[in-house]
């Protein structure tokens, strides 16, 4: 009995997210818009929550003493995805404290404005999200690099900082799902055992109607009449940090690399120019990597989170509820989607919840006759798109951390995660499956 029902998981190890949910939104939603509240969101900040979700977590499951939970936790945050993204966001904080002090971000949006009218400023900037995250291959370290970028941006042309980091945001996703060096795609692709061209060519033509819709959605919100600031100067060797991120990230440098030169490069631009002294340069960095503290915990408490999730059952749970309601070929790639959003939101971690289930997919798909190839891009596209609109997915987090909005208000304008769905949804139930290749 006990076997099965290890087999069939555990619905109440998935309360903490729950618990979490309830708290970060709920209060939320009560301070702003019931007791109306300024600023409402920020009464209840994200790391109380989760804080609060772990201690949940830690009273479950009286089978393990609090030393063995402590030992899974210890496991879950030694988790490489875990320890590169924290790393990730020290080094990006070093970088954009730097470059800020350096004044890098505003000479970088005056230069861009002076060569795209500031209609299509916001529509741009998620153009050029989309460039670098594709050639980049992670999400955080587009949302990063450009952060700085759409603050500065949102400050020149007077449009919503909020729509201006949910371009960069939206875009980052654009080439989380897609770049053939991003690990959700790596992982989509060994699970479902197809080559990663044949993924890229069918994922991108569910991608691109969504990309496209997005663009002109951007367009639409930011009218001519608004945005016609009048843009400032621009100084190119305050400029010259910047292009060196964005051009490394191009052609597909190591993020870490590419930070730590952007970070060298805004250190010698910014004494070289005047904007701080040399005496001031390890404290511009260290602002910097101090503003990334609150995200860093955060990732390690989800890690924690998600690691007794998973030992509790509640991953397996999700597993195996998905399994026993699919009943048609449509139905089985549905299945799919829900199953690896629904392990995204329990981990917060896309590419984690792609190899928790990549091996379960693949048996539906072969008892389904589905195409390794479209289930590879299910898998990599349900979960991307889960990840973008998560309030505590680390790619909002850092967009709320690196910008001060509130990652609850980014969550509406995240357009491309929306039409991403539709896409998909719409792929599955009217596109012809192609013969199948095995």
């Amino acid at each position: 009995m006990r076997q099965r029902e290890k087999n069939q998981g555990n619905l109440a190890a998935l309360l903490p997210i729950g618990i979490f949910l309830v708290l970060y939104l709920g209060s939320g939603i009560l301070f702003e818009y019931v007791l109306h509240i300024e600023m409402g969101f920020y009464q209840m900040p994200a790391v109380v929550a989760f804080l609060i979700a772990l201690f949940v977590a830690c009273m479950q499951n009286r089978t393990l003493n609090f030393n063995q939970k402590l030992k899974v936790m210890a496991n879950g945050v030694a988790d490489e995805n875990i320890l590169t993204m924290c790393l990730v966001f020290l080094t990006a904080g070093a970088f954009s404290g730097v470059i800020s002090a350096a004044g890098g971000a505003e000479s970088t949006v005056n230069l861009f404005l002076t060569l795209l009218p500031p209609r299509f400023a916001v529509a741009g900037l998620f153009l050029i999200s989309c460039f670098v995250s594709i050639s980049m291959g992670t999400s955080v370290g587009t949302i990063s690099a450009l952060a700085p970028f759409a603050v500065a941006m949102s400050q020149a042309t007077g449009f919503d900082i909020v729509l201006c980091i949910a371009a960069a945001a939206s875009g980052a996703m654009f080439g989380d799902n897609l770049s053939m060096i991003s690990d959700t795609t790596i992982a989509a692709v060994r699970t479902q055992g197809c080559e990663m061209k044949d993924k890229f060519r069918m994922n991108f033509f569910i991608a691109l109607p969504a990309a496209i819709l997005t663009f002109i959605l951007f367009i639409v919100l930011t009218p001519a009449g608004t945005g016609t600031l009048a843009v400032g100067s621009y100084n190119f060797w305050k400029v010259l940090p910047y292009l060196v991120v964005l051009v490394g990230a191009i052609i597909g440098i190591n993020v870490f690399l590419i930070l730590i030169a952007g970070s060298v490069l805004g250190l010698i631009v910014g004494i070289a120019t005047g904007a701080f002294s040399w005496t001031e340069m390890f404290s511009v960095m260290g602002s910097g990597v101090q503003a990334m503290y609150d995200i860093t915990v955060i990732s390690i408490i989800v890690a924690c989170i998600g690691a007794l999730v998973r030992e509790y059952g509640g991953i397996q749970w999700l597993i195996s509820f998905v399994r026993a309601h699919t009943k048609s070929k449509k139905g089985a790639q549905l299945s799919i989607g829900a199953l690896v959003a629904a392990v995204d939101v329990a981990t917060a971690n896309n590419t984690v919840a792609i190899v928790m289930t990549g091996s379960l997919a693949k048996d539906i798909s072969e008892d389904y006759s589905i195409d390794p190839r479209r289930t590879a891009s299910l898998l990599d596209i349900f979960a991307s798109v889960m990840q973008g609109i998560l309030p505590f997915g680390a790619q909002l987090l850092y967009a709320s951390a690196g910008t001060g909005v509130s990652a609850v208000k980014i969550v509406p304008y995240m357009f491309y995660c929306y039409l991403l769905a539709a896409s998909v949804i719409l792929f599955i139930l009217f596109a012809p499956e192609r013969k199948n290749k095995r």
